[in-house]
């Protein structure tokens, strides 16, 4: 009898690994179209984000800051096979020293940011940084994680409160990627400037120069705040980067760098 009983515990415990095995190799997502529905829903949740920050700060039109940073991400995407057009960056004015990234390729720049970076290349490792999160579906991913998938449907129909929108929002402009997502956007930035021939030592000089705020010079460090580490970061980024080596280059000229960070600060 306690045979049997062992047996048929053994029988049922090789049923159970048996069928979460079969489980395991059904593509649910495509089954229950979860892509399709977030890929809608990352579209009309860019469009809601956008325009809420745009509500507070307006956008900066200026050809000489648009042409400019049009310039610089797409050198950055030619460089990196990435579809220039899925990026849809925007200049905002604002003091904060901040750039993040929305659902569907939104950019966001801030002009406190513009003015506070050393020299182009600066502005270009953060840029590129944005873009890596956005090509590696960070963003969609955080907003699940944290607000999860149905309640992102319902702001993306319209239906969920203001609260939510509002706390959301706040999610995205002011709140750190875990370690693991922002490191991969940290090396994955370090391989978009590399293949595009930008020195990614400026990236680096970026994140120890914040690290060390200095409250007099750096009044609103959103993009500091909302990124954590910042020294140990700027190390493993230099150790990866040398691994590499490259000649470098600039993307801009040093007239339509000086316009560009004139058109952001008027």
């Amino acid at each position: 009898m306690k045979k049997q009983v062992i047996i048929e515990g053994i029988l049922l415990a090789l049923l159970f690994l048996v069928t979460w095995i079969g489980l395991a190799q059904v593509d649910w997502l495509r089954i229950l179209k979860v892509e399709t529905v977030t890929s809608k829903t990352e579209k009309k949740l860019g469009d809601i984000f956008l325009e809420t920050f745009k509500k507070s700060d307006q956008e900066i039109n200026n050809l000489q800051v648009t042409r400019g940073i049009d310039s610089i991400v797409q050198h950055i995407c030619h460089a990196n096979g990435i579809d220039f057009n899925r990026i849809k960056t925007h200049v905002l004015l604002n003091d904060q020293v901040n750039a993040f990234a929305l659902p569907d390729g939104h950019l966001v720049i801030y002009t406190g940011l513009i003015s506070k970076v050393a020299n182009q290349e600066e502005l270009t490792g953060v840029i590129c940084h944005e873009i890596a999160h956005i090509e590696l579906h960070h963003v969609m991913k955080k907003l699940i994680k944290e607000i999860g998938l149905s309640v992102l449907i319902s702001l993306g129909s319209g239906n969920a409160s203001g609260e939510i929108l509002r706390e959301s929002t706040k999610l995205l402009s002011s709140s750190a990627y875990d370690r693991k997502l922002e490191k991969e956007a940290d090396i994955k930035a370090v391989d978009y400037l590399i293949q595009a021939q930008i020195n990614p030592d400026h990236f680096a000089n970026f994140l120890d120069r914040l690290s060390e705020n200095d409250d007099r010079m750096y009044a609103y460090l959103g993009w500091i705040n909302t990124h954590p580490d910042a020294k140990e970061r700027a190390k493993y980024i230099t150790s990866y980067s040398h691994s590499k080596g490259n000649r470098y280059l600039k993307i801009l000229s040093d007239t339509g760098w000086q316009a560009l960070r004139d058109g952001a600060l008027r």
